[in-house]
């Protein structure tokens, strides 16, 4: 892709505004939560501490917009006490000469490594740099400094009681993650009619897991229906697959096919009827899940699936019945009880620090992207204050502001991101600056402007970030408008000041880039050795049926969360300009589609064995803990050989499993071994497949 085609498109992304994403009455709550903050305090202690008042609460209030299942209170706390934090080290460090560009310096370095915890945690962190920059600008004295860090905190705590006193579609998250969860697999079912080897999206598993992981508070109160459902879809997954696939489930063609397309159509619709259940918190549509379920337990009329289609269509019945009692027994019972069973518990926010540090740890090292963007954000930050302040402008801060905001660790959110902050701060400040020169707004006014303007900027804040960003920038214009100077002068430094800090941080990707095209044979070397670590646990139950199968789930989850890595990076890397490393085996995008094509392969064979595990009583398959032993070692070595470009080497695996089958052939007919067998014999064409699919790009010596 060319960098023109490549800057267009990202571009029009930072552009566009999508209003069916926004949330009214949340963007109000958060609006009238500044408001309780700004006016008490403008009130009794003046413009400069009602500033700091509105910083507080502002940043706060946009702690509970982020992508988080975490209770918006801790969320709104969490970020008030980062957000006094930083002001009081401002206000102490800029009293001293050169003592504030080095803080600056630091505390940006440590916001670009916020992002190692994830996207929430870096961006708050990003936003801790710019409220340190807006209100060290104000004259304070030193001893005042802790005070104006209280101010800061105070502005999230009310932010975190207007949450608790007004609460706003609490469990909305976690009802969507569930509910995408069912519908995804309603999508799969309908795929598999067509296509019987369709590949499942992990990514909303991954999300339901995330937002299953509950605080002791949450698990007590959460609503009845979403306890179990989405245990039960991860036991659907396999068996719909199960069900499809004609090597292990339903005949290629014939009359069982076109049953088992029936039970698939008739699955989706019940699924669709649980999604929509459980994302509106209504009851069940019976009338539309009934039917679908009969269909499924094959007590219709029409041809009868047969052998391991009608087991799998059993299993599948008996799963989605589950899941519809867990609504009929909320309709008999609609009264909150405890959480049933083991369940996840996500720990405090204090307790998280420890994890939190090893995150970042894993993080301190020069090829790591999020390091690359600490590095990054530091130097540009710091040098866009070094130049305003070289220039003379009163108003400096703007610039570093700016590039705070803009900088991302990839190229596409930093592109459209800071072509969209560009445009939207300009208009903001040229249209706030107007407003406040015709009218000359008093102190009041300016502040209940600089409300109205929260508004707008929560109501936007997770689409059009070029309209966000004119919200933003005129609510700190009016706020900032209680401290004397002339707006025209100011509007004129401010957006200067931001086409140059905001220049400064795209001229600084452009020379010194994070390509995800570098990084996706690491990527694709990284699933495949997670993929093999799932497929040989779940070969080696059918060794040791009584073991349990322990180590089944946290693979799993594992070679999920590295197929998720693999699908971003590849996403980010089309919006990239690049196509080839110099710091990697050169990778041509044909090989890694025909290499992730086999490895799904690979994953599709664990999934369609793990749909048939036997049970813990059941005779052990012979040679199955040993082959699968192989397999996890073979996958392994070969994802290191991808990573050096050197030739995977599959002989070993190969002759192992051709002695394992000779083996089997001549034992006895035995349910698990057949399908340990049947399974197998796909993994291994997913070997062949992969070994084809990349070949050395050097000689091997």
């Amino acid at each position: 892709m060319s960098w023109l085609a490549a800057l267009r498109g990202t571009v029009r992304t930072g552009l566009t505004l999508d209003r069916t994403v926004s949330s009214p009455k949340r963007a109000l709550r958060g609006a009238l939560a500044v408001g309780l903050v700004v006016f008490p305090t403008l009130a009794l202690a003046g413009p400069a501490l009602a500033t700091s008042a509105a910083m507080g609460a502002f940043i706060a209030g946009t702690a509970t917009f982020q992508r988080s299942f975490r209770p918006r209170v801790s969320l709104a706390v969490a970020a008030g006490l980062a957000l006094g934090v930083s002001s009081f080290l401002g206000y102490l460090a800029v009293g001293v000469p050169g003592a504030f560009p080095v803080l600056l310096a630091v505390w940006a370095f440590a916001a670009g490594l916020a992002w190692a915890i994830g996207p929430s945690a870096g961006v708050l962190a990003s936003t801790t740099v710019s409220v340190m920059l807006v209100v060290v600008q104000l004259p304070v004295s030193v001893p005042t400094a802790l005070g104006h860090g209280l101010v800061c905190a105070l502005g999230g705590a009310v932010q975190a009681l207007v949450v608790t006193v007004w609460p706003i579609e609490s469990w909305r998250a976690q009802r969507d993650a569930l509910a995408d969860t069912y519908a995804s697999l309603a999508d799969y079912a309908r795929r598999l009619r067509q296509d019987p080897v369709a590949q499942v999206d992990p990514e909303p598993f991954i999300v339901a897991r995330q937002a299953a992981t509950l605080t002791p508070w949450q698990a007590r109160h959460r609503p009845p229906e979403l306890r179990g459902l989405r245990g039960t879809a991860e036991r659907i997954r396999p068996t719909l697959a199960a069900l499809a696939d004609p090597r292990v489930g339903a005949p290629a063609e014939g009359p069982e096919r076109d049953r088992a397309r029936e039970v698939l159509a008739a699955a989706a619709e019940a699924m669709d009827a649980l999604a929509h259940a459980v994302r509106t918190g209504e009851p069940l549509r019976t009338t539309v899940s009934a039917p679908a379920l009969r269909l499924v337990e094959g007590v219709t009329e029409g041809p009868r699936l047969t052998g391991a289609a009608r087991r799998s269509a059993r299993r599948l019945s008996s799963l989605l019945r589950r899941a519809a009692d867990t609504f009929d027994q909320q309709d008999q019972d609609t009264v909150s009880s405890p959480v049933v069973g083991p369940g996840l518990h996500r720990p405090s926010l204090f307790r998280l620090l420890p994890y939190a540090w090893q995150a970042v740890r894993r993080q301190l090292q020069p090829r790591s992207a999020v390091f690359q963007h600490a590095v990054r954000m530091a130097g540009v930050v710091t040098a866009s204050y070094l130049a305003a302040k070289l220039l003379g402008l009163h108003h400096g801060y703007w610039a570093p502001l700016t590039a705070a905001m803009v900088m991302r660790p990839d190229f596409a959110q930093t592109y459209s991101r800071g072509v969209a902050r560009l445009a939207g701060t300009a208009a903001g400040v040229a249209v706030s600056t107007v407003v406040v020169q015709l009218f000359h707004p008093g102190e009041w006014l300016a502040a209940a402007l600089a409300v109205v303007c929260i508004g707008g900027a929560y109501l936007t804040l997770r689409t059009g970030y070029a309209l966000m960003t004119a919200c933003v920038s005129s609510y700190v214009v009016f706020l900032l408008g209680l401290q004397p100077g002339d707006p025209v002068v100011t509007a004129v430094e401010r957006i200067t000041l931001t086409l140059l800090g905001g220049g400064v941080a795209l001229l600084a990707y452009a020379l010194f880039p994070t390509w995800q095209t570098a990084r996706l044979a690491e990527r694709l070397a990284e699933w495949l050795a997670s993929v093999g670590r799932y497929a040989g646990a779940v070969l080696a139950v059918y060794g040791e049926p009584a073991g349990g199968g322990g180590e089944v789930r946290t693979s799993l989850l594992d070679a999920r969360e590295a197929r998720s890595e693999l699908s971003q990076a590849i996403e980010r890397a089309d919006a990239e300009p690049v196509r080839h490393s110099a710091h990697l085996p050169e990778l041509s995008r044909k090989q890694i589609d025909r290499a992730r094509s086999a490895t799904a392969l690979l994953n599709r064979s664990a999934m369609l064995l793990e749909a048939h595990l036997p049970a813990k009583d059941v005779e052990p398959v012979p040679g199955a803990t040993e082959l699968a032993e192989e397999l996890r070692y073979a996958t392994a070595i070969a994802a290191g050989a991808l990573l050096v470009g050197q030739r995977m080497d599959f002989a070993g695996l190969r002759a192992a499993y051709e002695r394992w089958d000779a083996e089997l052939a001549e034992l006895p007919p035995d349910e698990s071994a057949a399908v340990a067998r049947a399974g197998v014999r796909l993994a291994m064409q997913a070997v062949s497949d992969l070994d084809k699919a990349v070949r050395p790009r050097r000689p091997v010596l």
